[in-house]
């Protein structure tokens, strides 16, 4: 803890601090969505159309359920029920399990989990893939 004026500890905290809201049409939710970086501040604040969820590591939890339900969390808290768009850049069972279990919820907050159906065909590689537009 940091020392401020007149030799009083500071806090330091890693929280989002309270503020107005940011709108954005799409945002990729940091690190892998671990929940050491985006809790229910972030998604009262950020709030998107489109959220990009990375992470494909069972062991590492990723996506982190705890991030997924910050989401359910956060927009419950939103003045409107505008529509939302989860992405998923991979099929993990964190994300199947929480889609299955939470819904009902989702559908109560506009929410909708896109999965894609569409692969990419580039050379020697192939990857899926999904449109969004702006």
């Amino acid at each position: 803890i940091p020392k401020g004026p007149g030799n009083t500890k500071v806090a330091k905290s890693t929280a989002v601090p309270p503020g107005p809201p940011v709108y954005l049409d799409l945002v990729y939710i940091p690190n892998h969505s671990n929940s050491k970086n985006v809790d229910v501040e972030f998604f009262k604040r950020v709030r998107s159309s489109y959220y990009v969820v990375s992470g494909n590591d069972s062991a590492a939890e990723e996506p982190s359920r705890a991030v997924l339900d910050s989401l359910l969390e956060g927009k419950a808290q939103w003045e409107s029920n505008m529509q939302v768009t989860l992405i998923p850049t991979h099929d993990s069972e964190v994300m199947r399990e929480w889609y299955q279990e939470t819904h009902e919820k989702q559908q109560d907050l506009n929410i909708m989990v896109l999965a894609s159906s569409s692969t990419v065909v580039m050379q020697d590689e192939s990857f899926p893939a999904c449109k969004i537009e702006l």
